[in-house]
């Protein structure tokens, strides 16, 4: 890849990565298990793909002047750990794919897989064609299929750009997991996989998007649907309203959206806020999953923050986690909280980057939650178990 990314940093992150973090035995574990439709995706979160030479600068500092930072820590960010991530993914993989009980078929990244912002379309299309190439260098040894973020198509020639490189890339890593896919004209597609179905839910384009995924709700085969969509469906965090359909004028899509993901007991996987998130909510005839994460990392190794743990703590001062976001629009973010409570069974929230992979044996999904680029396994969440309880 131009000037900046190669096989060459992969391997060097990769060697690091064995040389210093052992990579433990949760697998080994977990391992026992032969069934045909039993298999693992690894699921990584919020990406940010940038470089300084991907933006106009001029338009940056005239329309996006409070961006400016995040643009020079997302490109240090891309540099200097997305390396070592994408490199723990590939051990990763290649030791799941060891064992024949759970052989990764893919990697599944949630959106905002570029930082956008760039200020035209032929930087945009510069970007993403060099995101494109760096998975690529990665040799993950699996296909890697991802969902729209709002970053992905912001900016002008942002949206023509995603549909110019994007489009295509994800129809090929599509057929590879699942050869009878079509081609890819927009960002709402599905692929069957095992006794699995993935819904990838275009949030930038929600009132089409959720005609559709009734569409495919009606339709239904697979024992486990997954629904992956960027923003979260139930909110978490300081962040309340930046949930998908939040506006009133959205209230009975939200509610029709909500009621089939219940009906369907779905498993939501989404990003969005930069922060860990399970949950189980209750809607229509039962009960659906939330299980959402980031790996946006300012370093290898993290250590988790502002845990929160239990229902009891699915409450409005949730916004306490980011005392300093919009401080003039908190009282309508907390009454977001008293309207959702009722709803939500389980809950847990934290302050901690990283991937996780996601095992499917047979009615059994869990997600094994790991943090930063590093092989340390923080979180197992029985996803089943909070879908159906």
């Amino acid at each position: 890849m131009p000037g900046q990314f190669t096989r060459r940093h992969f391997l060097q992150a990769g060697s690091a990565a064995a040389a210093g973090l052992a990579f433990g035995s949760p697998w080994a574990r977990a391992a026992g298990s032969s069934r045909k439709d039993s298999f693992s995706f690894v699921l990584m979160g919020d990406l940010h793909f940038d470089a300084l030479e991907h933006h106009d600068m001029a338009w940056v500092q005239k329309d996006k002047p409070n961006d400016i930072s995040q643009i020079q820590n997302y490109s240090r960010i891309t540099r200097e750990v997305s390396p070592a991530l994408f490199a723990t993914v590939r051990q990763v993989i290649a030791d799941l794919n060891r064992s024949p009980s759970t052989p990764v078929r893919f990697v599944l990244q949630v959106g905002d897989l570029v930082e956008g912002l760039c200020g035209s379309e032929a930087l945009s299309l510069r970007q993403n064609r060099e995101a494109v190439d760096f998975i690529r260098d990665a040799q993950l040894g699996a296909p890697l299929l991802f969902t729209k973020g709002n970053h992905d198509i912001t900016g002008p020639g942002a949206v023509a750009a995603f549909g110019e490189l994007f489009h295509p890339f994800l129809t090929q890593q599509a057929k590879a997991v699942s050869p009878n896919t079509g081609e890819l004209k927009n960002a709402r597609y599905t692929v069957d996989c095992g006794n699995a179905q993935f819904a990838f839910f275009d949030a930038y384009e929600a009132g089409a998007s959720l005609e559709w995924f009734e569409s495919v709700a009606a339709k239904r085969t697979a024992d486990h649907l997954f629904v992956v969509v960027h923003p979260p469906v139930v909110p978490y965090g300081a962040r309340s309203n930046w949930h998908v359909f939040s506006s009133e004028k959205d209230r009975a899509r939200r509610d029709k959206f909500l009621t089939l993901l219940g009906d369907q007991h779905a498993l939501v996987l989404g990003g969005h806020i930069h922060k860990y998130n399970s949950l189980s909510r209750r809607a229509g005839k039962g009960r659906f999953a939330q299980f959402a994460l980031s790996s946006v990392l300012n370093a290898p190794a993290v250590k988790p923050k502002d845990q929160l743990t239990g229902i009891e703590s699915y409450t409005p001062d949730q916004v306490r986690v980011e005392p300093s976001f919009s401080p003039a629009n908190e009282p309508a973010r907390r009454a977001i909280y008293e309207t959702e409570r009722k709803f939500v069974h389980a809950f847990e929230y934290a302050d901690l980057p990283g991937y996780a992979v996601v095992s499917i044996d047979g009615p059994r999904v869990v997600a094994k939650m790991f943090s930063g680029a590093t092989r340390e396994l923080w979180r197992t969440v029985d996803l089943t178990a909070l879908a159906t309880a």
